[in-house]
């Protein structure tokens, strides 16, 4: 059910289940390699998946779309490597993590960019969850990385609230489907989420963009910033994150995706927020380093070519949920970006 992103520790969570964000990176990974049919058939898991009321949206889902995945404690077993507790479920779907629903919108606007039909009443949907979004876009949440402690203003849920307004805005503009008001109140709520973005996680003293509003720290989900188009990655704010990154986050040549789990332990290098350092390199012109990290990447791979959601340095193994699709996705998508153009998701 769950491996242990760190041997003996309690860092052991239930992976049998689709999280939504996941579904929208396997989407653009579907898209850029050309399987267009595979994508539509992901695209209408996920419109069933969602469809309903947008305060009703998990942050994951069994993989028949059925909600229930209650979490809970199996004291009897062991656990991999004496690792426990062992859990049954995930906890994490009933948390606030706001970027889900930038996410699907940005996956469902890619895939009409790369040529996938809409599906009836696929606008609608997009509506009813920017309408939403705009209710509860400045609510502390959990984030990228489904915190157990206190809810906080992570940075990347906010910036993936101004990609769902902004990707919405632009597939309303190409289709004529909102009139010229509503799109007008629509730009300014981007802009005014994009303001506040750059004026509170923003550390001008570090040179760089902060885990989340008041911290002092970066995490690897700040890597996705230039990826989704919030900023140019010539911009110097996005820059000075870059080298923060590689600077307080890497180990053995690999990125973390935070100094130390919302529990205190300390985990394994991230997978997949190494290839984000590697996409990030990449559209800096940086090829070389970047092809570097992805080969140092593939290098971690077993014997059957799979890996896990980490890898822990010191002991030279992979840890965390195994195979991680995260990881896989992400390295798809960066071979892809490095092997000629590919759509990004921050495009028009």
């Amino acid at each position: 059910m769950g491996l242990p992103e760190r041997i003996g520790g309690s860092l052991n969570w239930d992976y049998r289940y689709c999280w939504l964000r996941d579904a929208t990176f396997a989407l653009t990974a579907l898209v850029n390699a050309g399987y267009h049919a595979e994508a539509t058939n992901w695209r209408d898991w996920i419109l069933r998946t969602v469809a309903g009321s947008p305060e009703k949206l998990q942050v994951m889902y069994q993989l028949d779309g059925r909600r229930s995945l209650y979490e809970e404690e199996l004291p009897w077993l062991p656990g991999y490597s004496n690792s426990s507790p062992v859990r049954k479920g995930n906890g994490a779907a009933g948390q606030r993590q706001l970027d889900v629903f930038g996410e699907v919108i940005d996956a469902l606007h890619l895939a009409g960019r790369a040529g996938v039909h809409p599906a009836e009443g696929e606008f609608e949907l997009w509506s009813g969850l920017v309408d939403y979004l705009e209710q509860i876009w400045q609510q502390p949440d959990k984030g990228l990385w489904e915190a157990r402690g206190q809810s906080q203003n992570f940075t990347y849920s906010r910036v993936m609230a101004w990609v769902g307004i902004d990707r919405f805005i632009k597939a309303a503009e190409a289709a004529d489907y909102v009139d010229p008001s509503s799109l007008a109140h629509l730009r300014s709520l981007a802009g005014r989420i994009h303001e506040q973005v750059c004026r509170e996680a923003f550390d001008a003293e570090r040179s760089h963009f902060v885990q989340y509003y008041g911290s002092r720290e970066v995490d690897g989900s700040l890597l996705l910033l230039p990826l989704v188009g919030f900023l140019p990655c010539d911009d110097p704010r996005i820059q000075g994150t870059i080298a923060a990154v590689q600077r307080d986050l890497m180990d053995g040549g690999l990125v973390l995706r935070r100094k130390v789990a919302s529990t205190g332990e300390k985990e394994g290098v991230f997978i997949a927020c190494t290839c984000w350092l590697a996409d990030c390199l990449a559209m800096q012109g940086r090829t070389s380093e970047a092809r570097t990290l992805l080969e140092r990447v593939l290098d971690l791979r077993n014997d059957v070519g799979l890996l896990s959601e980490e890898y822990d340095v010191g002991r030279a193994r992979l840890v965390g949920n195994f195979p991680q699709a995260l990881s896989h996705l992400a390295v798809i998508n960066t071979a892809l970006q490095l092997s000629g153009p590919v759509l990004q998701r921050g495009g028009g």
